[in-house]
């Protein structure tokens, strides 16, 4: 009894090292939301590639050839239980070894994920203890249990299905109690914020700048979700707050629509429309049409902020009559335009002009880039409406903090990093190729290129090889990942880039030494521009 005891334990921590990494992808995939989690799994072809395959053969020869033969048999278990171990150990190694940008938050959901997981693997294990006189059927069940561990991902997919029902009464009972609790607060001032890139970082800089005059509540981190913006107003509005600024993400049309069925907001804010999610939108248009969702649902007393140097919006057919004040830099016949850029190491400074206001407002920033000007237009665009003095607006824009990987500079050993590590798209991509040339000194980027952008991704990732090579004006290009970054290495090379300056490693933490190497008498500027998410795997 006791030889079959330490088999069930070492295939529970086998069991427990697999289920943690499959929930983490599973919450990082949304639960499954419009197959994200199944795509996911399907697509990492790679974690089907594991030892427990070993004891899935041996189970089935104990059940065909062994398991009358008793001394045999034993050696068999004893070498599952070995294997279970040695899974258990290489598991709890990746995990630890991992660099997750969103570790798994055990959350109420988890946790009752993990109770259905376990029932699931408990089943045959009682069968199991219930058969120890049956060697043949032990094997059977050992047989099923390994395969289970070979296809937890699988296993845990179940397990959220059969959660499915509880998780939705869980769902609209706090659907409900967050829209009582918009509604006991009449006079907040709602406003979403959406667009393919940049909605975090918008939503920062308007957040730290409105809160110059308000109380204003953005939604934490990038909880952009149905889940995400109730957990925002059930967890953290209270009856002092006078401004909800809500950032809406999307992957499918309709997405943006349902959120603000949700919120009610009265103000929106579109940043700026791309090619973010065309594989999971399924063409342009339907990313078009997704995003002015939020825009085609503001009331009439309402406004929206409209990028004017963005084509797909000024050539959009709004059919809101809502106010729309429109911004930009390029754009001459817009509302609110900034002029006069200029960047450096110590932050961004501009020209704003005012439509029908010939006097020019110079505005100061910590921030680096043309979005966050972008940005910045809208946020004191949204101020103004709402009474804030232009003098006060200058104010907050100085005092207005970078965001965490979003084109960050900061100081790393003895070079400087700008780091634009989460969620690199073609537009930002470009941006931030901008900001790097006007740095001084040696030039470096540190890229695995972009990712879900459909069948044009090769040719997005070309271009951005190109970009580095012309606009960045880079030195170096630090690759990772030999075989995704292939077309950037062809765009450098198109361009003339010294191949001899192309280097490629597996890992990013390989780029920090090397970069080292380089300073000198200069001084070394290095992008570090995206970072591939938790879920990729090359």
């Amino acid at each position: 009894m006791l030889f079959y005891l330490i088999i069930i334990i070492s295939l529970f921590y086998a069991i427990f090292y697999k289920s943690k990494r499959s929930l983490h992808m599973l919450q990082q995939n949304l639960y499954n939301e419009n197959n994200r989690y199944l795509k996911w799994v399907f697509k990492n072809k790679k974690q089907f590639l594991d030892l427990d395959i070993i004891n899935i053969f041996i189970s089935l020869i104990g059940i065909f050839v062994i398991y009358d033969i008793e001394n045999i048999s034993y050696i068999s278990l004893i070498i599952i239980m070995i294997i279970s171990v040695i899974i258990g150990l290489s598991w709890f190694k990746r995990i630890n070894n991992d660099q997750n940008k969103k570790p798994l938050v055990v959350t109420a959901r988890i946790k009752r994920l993990i109770f259905t997981i376990i029932i699931l693997y408990l089943i045959p294990i009682i069968f199991l203890l219930n058969s120890l006189n049956n060697l043949q059927a032990v094997f059977i069940i050992l047989f099923i249990i390994s395969l289970m561990i070979y296809l937890n991902t699988i296993v845990v997919f179940i397990a959220n299905i059969i959660n499915f029902p509880i998780e939705r009464c869980v769902y609209y009972y706090y659907k409900s109690k967050a829209q009582n609790k918009l509604k006991s607060i009449p006079n907040l001032k709602i406003i979403g914020i959406t667009g393919s890139y940049g909605k975090t970082s918008s939503k920062n800089i308007l957040s730290d700048i409105l809160n110059i005059k308000y109380n204003a509540l953005p939604t934490p981190r990038n909880l952009n979700t149905y889940n995400g913006l109730i957990m925002t107003v059930n967890n953290h509005m209270d009856k002092f707050t006078d401004i909800f600024i809500a950032e809406m993400g999307a992957y499918v049309k309709g997405e943006i629509a349902g959120l603000c069925k949700l919120i009610k907001p009265k103000y929106g804010i579109l940043t700026r429309i791309g090619t973010a999610h065309l594989e999971s939108f399924g063409s342009e248009q339907n990313i078009i049409d997704g995003k002015f969702e939020l825009i085609e649902s503001l009331p009439k007393d309402g406004f929206a902020i409209l990028n004017g140097d963005d084509e797909k919006q000024v050539n959009y057919k709004l059919k809101n009559k809502v106010k729309t004040i429109w911004i930009g830099i390029n754009n001459k016949d817009v509302d609110v335009r900034a002029i006069n850029i200029k960047c450096s190491n110590k932050g961004s400074s501009f020209d704003c002009q005012f439509k029908n206001d010939s006097k020019l407002y110079h505005f100061d920033t910590k921030l680096l880039g043309d979005h966050n000007v972008y940005n910045i237009l809208a946020a004191v665009a949204c101020g103004k409406e709402f009474g804030i003095e232009i003098d006060e607006l200058i104010q907050a824009v100085k005092g207005v903090k970078p965001v965490e990987h979003r084109l960050e500079l900061k100081k790393i050993g003895n070079f400087y990093q700008i780091d634009d590590a989460y969620n690199s798209n073609p537009i930002g991509a470009l941006n931030a190729c901008k900001v790097l040339s006007m740095m001084p000194g040696i030039k470096v980027v540190v890229t695995p290129g972009m990712i879900e952008l459909g069948d044009q991704e090769f040719a997005y990732n070309k271009t951005f090889g190109e970009q580095i090579a012309e606009v960045a004006k880079a030195d170096y290009a630090v690759l990772i990942g030999e075989k995704r970054t292939e077309p950037i290495k062809q765009g450098l090379l198109t361009k003339g880039f010294d191949k001899d300056k192309i280097v490629v490693f597996n890992d990013v933490r390989d780029a920090y030494p090397f970069i080292r190497t380089l300073t000198g008498k200069q001084e070394v500027y290095a992008l570090f521009e995206n970072d591939l998410p938790d879920t990729y795997n090359e």
